[in-house]
């Protein structure tokens, strides 16, 4: 259910225009629906404090998975370095 009032907030929050180009974003930031659902609830309710804090949350989540990913890489850099350096 659209409030005005609610989507007059978030257009002016995050300057994107509408209610859905802010849950295309989430959409795109991976976010699960369920997410979508609570970050929207808290921008309807004006409860900045806690959508903040859901994003910087997720913000790390997404960051600690990178900093994974590139440990895996650094894992097979150093084994294709060390099976070229026995190889010559």
């Amino acid at each position: 259910m659209k409030r005005k009032g609610a989507e007059m907030k978030l257009e002016k929050l995050v300057n994107y225009g509408s209610r859905e180009a802010v849950i295309q974003n989430l959409k795109d930031a991976g976010c699960t629906p369920e997410m979508m659902e609570c970050i929207m609830a808290h921008l309807d309710e004006d409860d900045m404090g806690e959508l903040l804090k859901l994003l910087e949350q997720y913000r790390s989540c997404l960051l600690g998975t990178v900093h994974e990913r590139e440990k895996q890489i650094d894992c097979l850099d150093y084994l294709v370095y060390q099976i070229k350096r026995n190889k010559e």
